[in-house]
């Protein structure tokens, strides 16, 4: 056999090509004693129990097998959650997972923080028309890089529905509305809880007695009804008492001196964000909510051409209802107990009445306290009637559906063209529950550019089987009193939210401004609610909102516009102690994630795909610890 100087190749003959049995038996000994020495050194020849956890591998050439992560149960009575081996994802290799970064806690002043309706920052900007409480987010440099605190003492919430009647006192620590509505029976302190009777400025009676009012004017019971708008909150009694009504109402109200009014509504377990109007549109798209209401809510509906109840023509459906209770409405028997003159009452009153009429809307009743306005089911006649009324006009070339720092315009949104007088406007929509797997008009109709209807139907399926896979590895899924509050940061068409709706809790169904946003529409044709929302940004809610949040490839939509700690970290700040987190994306992403999630006190594990270990995509399901101030890592 020649041999060359090193570096060379071998040279071998063909003698040497055939190795005999005695060197075949050789090598095998050999490599079964390098195996065993191996598995020696890495932890001995001991089998891993049955119940172990899943494995996840952290080094490119060990695969470790850990204990399911514990969860921390001092704020309450919920059991862990079981991340037990239904589905594992052994053998997953982070070749190059980067270093871990451990986040510490914002001091305590940050405990209520809302990065987008800072009051701080708010004074900054214009005090007209209330401009300085619309969002305002903060620049790169001024974002937090910590973990907002729970207050000392957090409790879970209670479950639904005891929680729409009561909430812990030291989840908001905030006596300001007892104060200054104790007369009007919003809510009062009860010890160590707040109490919520269910009253309101112009219900007396209670919320359920003001809806039954409403519901002998126009059909809440019938299902044709579902999706409603309450502007100007409070603490979302209306919202509270339509639940059991089969009707979703979203709630908002700015961040103003009713200290954490949109908070209280959160903690009871209703849908609310803050929100204003101001000069921004509504982030809803044109054509979502079947009813819009303000009970005494103090927006000044006849100002500035219009502009409001403009506004809320656009985000109204062909048909939809307007209710109006409080000044100046019933003016005749209230105006001395709002201590206004007759003369100002009534020309508010005339002043908002010629607005409606503008719009085309019709109105339906006014009965005692409340005024029920209809807007048309299509424009044929009131385009026509622009021949006498010139004012507003209908807008020219504006995106119906744009909402995302959109300002809104003196003109009416036009609805889509109808061929008949008696035509709905857009396509007609199913009686509830009939509505949620409906196909929906805006892809009926082909509006939605790419999806049909067969899309449709298959995107239903596939959340069907895919919150089935999510029951069948997170066990506290199926109880019913676990999860209440939830978050969709990536919605879609509503598919997870409409697998859910039989279960006792309600979605938020984020549409990323980023993506295709015009599947906003199709999730209120459907009759869940939602929100458009750019995850680069905070969120317009309060801290601990949500009991779980859900992101399907939230991540890969988001890889190159910003951080991912960004968007962690907004989670967690969103999320109540002990909540939940699923995050569905790609394998690699999923093993950035969890090196960051696992600084910021979570506990995390990776499973897989509901169709097996072969799919790239996987679920990071995550735990929140519980912790508050006053805990030894917190930093003062």
């Amino acid at each position: 056999m020649a041999v060359g100087v090193p570096a060379t190749k071998l040279h071998l003959s063909s003698f040497a090509l055939r190795p005999t049995l005695h060197q075949l038996a050789a090598v095998a000994v050999l490599c079964s004693l390098s195996y065993l020495a191996g598995v020696w050194h890495h932890g001995g020849l001991t089998a891993a129990p049955a119940s172990s956890s899943v494995s996840i591998a952290t080094t490119a050439s060990v695969t470790c097998a850990s204990p399911a992560p514990a969860v921390l149960k001092r704020g309450g009575s919920s059991p862990p959650l079981d991340f037990r081996a239904h589905h594992t994802a052994e053998g997953i290799e982070a070749v190059s997972a980067p270093a871990q970064r451990v986040y510490e806690a914002c001091p305590a002043k940050y405990s209520e923080y809302t990065p987008c309706e800072d009051v701080e920052r708010s004074l900054r900007f214009p005090r007209d028309r209330l401009m300085y409480r619309e969002r305002h987010c903060p620049s790169e440099g001024e974002r937090l890089r910590c973990l907002v605190p729970a207050p000392k003492g957090y409790r879970n919430p209670f479950p639904w529905p005891a929680s729409r009647d009561v909430a812990w006192f030291s989840n908001v620590p905030h006596k300001e509305l007892t104060v200054e509505k104790a007369v009007q029976n919003w809510i009062r302190v009860d010890g160590d809880k707040f109490r919520f009777p269910g009253g309101g400025t112009m219900f007396p009676h209670g919320a359920s007695a003001y809806i039954d009012d409403i519901g002998k004017l126009i059909p809440l019971h019938d299902g044709s009804i579902r999706t409603a708008l309450d502007t100007g909150c409070g603490v979302a009694s209306w919202g509270a008492y339509l639940l059991s009504r089969n009707i979703l109402a979203m709630s908002f109200a700015p961040r103003d001196s009713h200290e954490a009014q949109v908070q209280f509504a959160l903690e009871r377990g209703v849908p609310a964000m803050i929100g204003v109007l101001a000069s921004n549109r509504l982030t809803y798209p044109a054509r979502a909510f079947d009813m819009a209401h303000c009970s005494r809510c103090l927006i000044p509906w006849q100002l500035y051409d219009g502009l409001y109840l403009i506004e809320v023509d656009r985000i109204l459906r062909p048909g939809g209802y307007w209710i109006l209770s409080g000044p100046p409405i019933n003016w005749k028997k209230h105006w001395k107990g709002w201590q206004r003159t007759k003369e100002d009452l009534n020309a508010e009153q005339k002043a908002i009445e010629a607005v409606a009429k503008s719009l085309c809307w019709k109105k339906i009743k006014e009965v005692g306290d409340i005024a029920i306005w209809q807007k048309p089911t299509n424009h044929i006649h009131c385009k026509a009637s622009r021949k006498l009324i010139k004012s507003p006009p209908f807008c020219s070339d504006k995106n119906p559906d744009a909402a995302w720092y959109d300002k809104m315009e003196a003109c009416i949104t036009p609805l889509p063209e109808a061929s008949d007088i008696k035509e709905v406007a857009g396509g007609e929509l199913k009686k509830w529950p009939q509505r949620l797997t409906a196909i929906p008009p805006r892809i009926a109709s082909g509006s939605i550019e790419g999806v049909t209807d067969e899309m449709f139907k298959e995107d239903t399926k596939l959340w069907k089987k895919r919150v089935g896979h999510y029951k069948s590895v997170i066990s506290q899924f199926g109880q019913k009193d676990r999860y209440r509050n939830l978050l969709d940061m990536n919605a879609r068409f509503g598919g997870f939210a409409a697998a859910l709706v039989g279960d006792p809790m309600w979605v938020m169904n984020m549409v990323p401004t980023v993506g295709n946003s015009t599947t906003l529409g199709v999730i209120f044709e459907r009759g869940l609610i939602g929100n458009y929302q750019d995850w680069c940004e905070g969120m317009s809610t309060y801290p601990r909102t949500y009991d779980l949040i859900h992101a399907d490839s939230v991540f890969s939509l988001y890889k190159d516009r910003c951080e991912m700690d960004t968007i962690l970290l907004e989670m967690d700040r969103i999320l109540r102690p002990e909540g939940t987190v699923i995050i569905r994306d790609d394998v690699d992403l999923l093993v950035k994630i969890k090196s960051i999630a696992d600084g910021m006190r979570w506990n995390s594990q990776i499973v897989d795909h509901e169709d097996g270990p072969l799919v790239r995509e996987k679920l990071l399901l995550v735990v929140k610890t519980y912790w508050t101030l006053g805990d030894e890592k917190q930093k003062q």
